[in-house]
């Protein structure tokens, strides 16, 4: 690891050991360590040969993306690096909107050296703030789906490919998607270093809630962009804020069945985005704008009041991460949850179990407890396709569920209202096979699962 990457990580040490103290910033940094000596991540651009092949077989097809940009003293070789990397795109179904808020005009006399009818460049009467500028942008879009890129970063040369061939696939199922997102990375100051590479789940409620995991690169269908608008009073977490709005409203109003699944929101499993970082930037120096972290919290606090979920919002040890403390709790709160599951701990304080994939895998397992995972999400609520019943909490109707499979009837823990799978259950049950099939009845109901890491059982 480079000498630059050392000096990001000391600072971000110093920061987590301020604000966490002692014991927390030891067991950070000597996770991060760790990371760093299995981390052999690199970018891998797509050859020639391959971008050749979408050039060709993007002329297929329809949708065209409008990028919108807000500009302001952008640097000249982060200003052109963003350009072209928009203009050498395998896909040319697009337009590039800039909307430059620049008290000067050296930003507008870089733009007029280039001749593509495709940039639509405007110069703005005042600096409204991140926000208030993308809007303006967003006012002159016209394409099918609009795109959001920071006037610093750089988009791969297949980003609005993969893009458009995941939106021409699902049409030909008559489905039309509204949102998109794709994994991304971080790119040293000149754009020569990738790292940190963000690969992202399909859509998760509660871990967005969570984190904006989403980030970088977001496509949404223009008219509901435009219907929704980036609202200053979230600005620094704009885009969170309108992710989370979308959602909302494509979950509608039924707040008891609303499957995630459901909503038309695509994951490109492919890194589109190269996310730059130098000084000023939150991707390097996290304390640089804690105001973002504060319009996140507002965010999420947003999407509960809009969901009628009464709960409050909470900043965890890491910046930009979120907990949700549920009045009086999670499940008599949220009609569309049936299952709240925690973590396995054994002996030796690491994760033995407690959250499953869906090919019955257990996610996080030998992680110490005290870490908190790759991007955190060891420490953070997310929905699940499995947890386990020996740390659970259970709806009435879920509970119903258990006792009919299993012939016996559901024990509560008194002290802390869990299952009781101790005195509930026979000593040599298969307590993974029935959490199996517990969660796929409640997935088949249409019902949520949610694993919470704060939920803990010792399994010795």
């Amino acid at each position: 690891m480079s000498g630059i990457f050392k000096l990001v990580n000391l600072k971000k040490t110093i920061h987590y050991l301020k604000k966490n103290g002692i014991r927390q910033a030891y067991y950070a940094a000597r996770e991060r360590v760790e990371e760093q000596q299995h981390d052999s991540y690199v970018y891998e651009a797509p050859s020639e040969e391959e971008l050749q092949k979408q050039r060709e077989a993007g002329k297929a097809f329809s949708c065209k993306f409008s990028i919108l940009v807000p500009l302001y003293e952008t640097a000249e070789a982060y200003l052109r690096e963003m350009v072209d990397s928009v203009l050498n795109q395998t896909y040319g179904n697009f337009e590039l909107i800039l909307a430059d808020a620049s008290p000067s005009d050296n930003v507008e006399k870089i733009i007029k050296t280039y001749d593509d009818k495709r940039i639509f460049y405007r110069r703005l009467k005042q600096n409204g703030g991140i926000a208030a500028n993308t809007n303006q942008a967003l006012m002159y879009a016209t394409g099918d789906y609009a795109a959001l890129l920071d006037h610093d970063d750089i988009l791969t040369a297949d980003a609005l490919y993969e893009m458009a061939s995941c939106i021409e696939n699902i049409w030909k199922d008559d489905f039309e998607l509204q949102m998109l997102y794709s994994d991304e990375d971080k790119c040293n100051s000149n754009g020569s270093l990738f790292y940190e590479v963000n690969r992202k789940p399909e859509l998760n409620l509660d871990l967005i809630l969570s984190n904006n995991y989403i980030c970088h690169f977001l496509v949404m269908k223009r008219q509901l962009m435009q219907e929704l608008q980036l609202r200053s009073v979230c600005d620094g977490a704009q885009d969170f804020d309108l992710v989370l709005r979308a959602i909302n409203q494509m979950l509608g109003k039924d707040k008891k069945r609303n499957r995630i699944k459901e909503v038309p929101v695509a994951h490109v499993p492919k890194v589109l985005y190269h996310w730059r970082c130098h000084e000023a930037s939150t991707a390097e120096n996290p304390e640089s704008k804690k105001y973002a972290y504060d319009a996140g919290k507002r965010a999420v606090e947003d999407f509960l009041r809009a969901r009628e979920w009464k709960g409050q919002v909470s900043h965890i040890r890491h910046l930009g991460f979120y907990r949700v403390d549920y009045q009086p709790d999670l499940l008599s709160n949220r009609p569309d949850v049936a299952l709240v599951g925690g973590r396995l701990i054994d002996k030796h304080n690491k994760i033995t179990g407690g959250i499953y994939n869906a090919r019955g895998e257990r996610i996080y397992k030998g992680l110490h407890k005290e870490y908190s995972g790759y991007m955190h999400r060891a420490s953070l609520q997310q929905e699940a396709e499995m947890i386990d019943i020996r740390c659970m909490l259970a709806s009435k109707e879920a509970e119903e569920i258990l006792e009919e499979m299993t012939g016996l009837p559901y024990l509560r823990n008194p002290k802390n209202g869990r299952f009781n799978w101790r005195d509930s259950l026979k000593a040599d049950v298969d307590y993974v096979e029935i959490s199996r099939k517990l969660c796929e009845k409640v997935r088949e109901l249409g019902m949520r699962i949610v694993w919470d890491p704060v939920l803990t059982e010792r399994i010795d």
